[in-house]
């Protein structure tokens, strides 16, 4: 009964331990041929192309490419989302295509409100 149980993750274990075997010595050669020493505090310092920066570090974020980020995020997911459909799309019955009609008007109208966006902040 328990060999029954813990044969179906006798690969997950089996790569856990192959990750562990295979992480340890790169984290204890590293840990030993590091140096020892104490580093000046400079080296903690805040730096900007070998320059210590100056001013307020918290600044006002530009909204110019407001719509850009919206319409990537909207192509993107629907790459992703297409392409599992389309790979399989010869195996899937024809009310497979309601679902992915509904989601393209989904995105297209997201991709329409970022549009509206854009066109009402006057940022193009």
């Amino acid at each position: 009964m328990v060999g029954e149980l813990t044969g179906g993750y006798s690969q997950i274990v089996l790569m856990f331990g192959f990750a562990v075997a295979a992480t340890a010595p790169a984290l204890l050669i590293s840990r030993m041929i590091s140096p020892r020493k104490k580093s000046s505090p400079v080296k903690f310092l805040p730096m900007e192309c070998g320059q210590v920066p100056s001013g307020e570090g918290r600044t006002h974020f530009m909204m110019q490419y407001y719509a850009y980020i919206l319409m990537f995020v909207v192509f993107d997911v629907m790459a992703i989302f297409l392409y599992a459909w389309g790979s399989s799309i010869l195996e899937l019955p024809r009310s497979a295509t309601l679902p992915i009609i509904a989601f393209l008007a989904i995105m297209f109208g997201a991709m329409a409100f970022s549009l509206h966006q854009s066109q009402r902040r006057d940022i193009w």
